[in-house]
């Protein structure tokens, strides 16, 4: 039992010094936002903005590591791959990409991850939504 014990307090204390080693959870500057139509702004704002701009809303859960951590890391890799914060600095030939992926990655189920949908249900892109999307992707 004082295995036991001494394993859990260790835990405890593990947990509690992990709290000071804090990621990153800054919001850069919004330098050229994304200037697309209205709609489609919508709808990335509601289900995009917090990974893919320098918008985030940080909940109170990436506060508590190591979930900061991994929340912070998803977030760092979202604005890398797609920014909307900095759309307006993307070539004419990189937005023609990321308009085109983005209706992609939904539309098969890769965006909002999983993991996103499972705290944020209402991030799930509608079918309507993603009409809206599809419009904007490929009829522009």
């Amino acid at each position: 039992m004082k295995i036991i014990t001494k394993s859990l307090i260790g835990l405890a204390a593990l947990t509690a010094v992990i709290q000071f080693i804090q990621p990153d959870r800054s919001n850069p500057e919004v330098t050229a936002d994304f200037d697309g139509p209205e709609p489609v702004k919508t709808i990335l704002q509601a289900k995009c903005y917090d990974c893919h701009s320098n918008e985030t809303i940080w909940p109170w859960y990436s506060y508590v590591a190591p979930v900061s951590w991994w929340i912070a890391d998803h977030i760092q890799e979202g604005r890398e791959e797609l920014n909307y914060s900095d759309w307006g600095n993307y070539s004419a030939k990189k937005r023609t990409k990321k308009t085109e992926e983005t209706y992609d990655e939904i539309a098969d189920g890769y965006m909002p991850l999983k993991s996103y949908l499972l705290i944020h249900p209402d991030t799930e892109v509608t079918e309507a939504e993603l009409a809206i999307i599809d419009d904007w992707a490929f009829d522009e």
